[in-house]
């Protein structure tokens, strides 16, 4: 059965731009995608607020939620799966992410990230410039990327 996307909703989420005293942005390698790399997200709760579930979302994947939220982007941004991942993700249920982006300063040590504390999505991370970001993204998630980097790089 071929799957009408426009018959489906957005999945609510939350994203965080994770930076550091260097002014590093934290992306991790994604566990399911070869070579793909992605800044924490993840399913807002219902009745959840989104920076609740921003550092919800850093201690279930990296481990640690010692930061601190600076910033909360002034929109909701959305995106469509590319359709060879459609109906195959969130289980089928969805057509894409509509995100609300927080930026939070890392409180922490590096040695407090474990990527296997909670359920692993990433096997590799590190602390990336923010203008090296966007190259490493998976093309469908760029555009977003990018507009969060713009509202937030004067803040970093």
């Amino acid at each position: 059965m071929k799957i009408d996307p426009e018959q489906l909703p957005y999945r609510p989420c939350v994203g965080v731009m994770l930076v550091n005293d260097r002014g590093g942005v934290f992306v991790g390698r994604r566990l399911d995608t070869a070579d793909a790399w992605q800044m924490p997200q993840g399913g807002i709760d219902p009745g959840e607020a989104p920076r609740a579930a921003a550092l919800r979302e850093l201690k279930e994947e990296i481990g640690t939620d010692k930061a601190l939220v600076l910033a909360e982007s002034a929109d909701w941004h959305r995106y469509d799966l590319p359709p060879h991942l459609l109906g195959k993700v969130w289980g089928g249920r969805f057509r894409g992410q509509e995100q609300k982006w927080v930026l939070a300063r890392f409180t922490g040590t590096d040695a407090d990230i474990d990527l296997n504390a909670g359920e692993p999505e990433f096997d590799a991370w590190q602390w990336v410039p923010v203008d090296d970001l966007i190259r490493l993204i998976v093309p469908f998630k760029r555009a977003i990327y990018q507009a969060v980097v713009d509202e937030f790089r004067g803040m970093i």
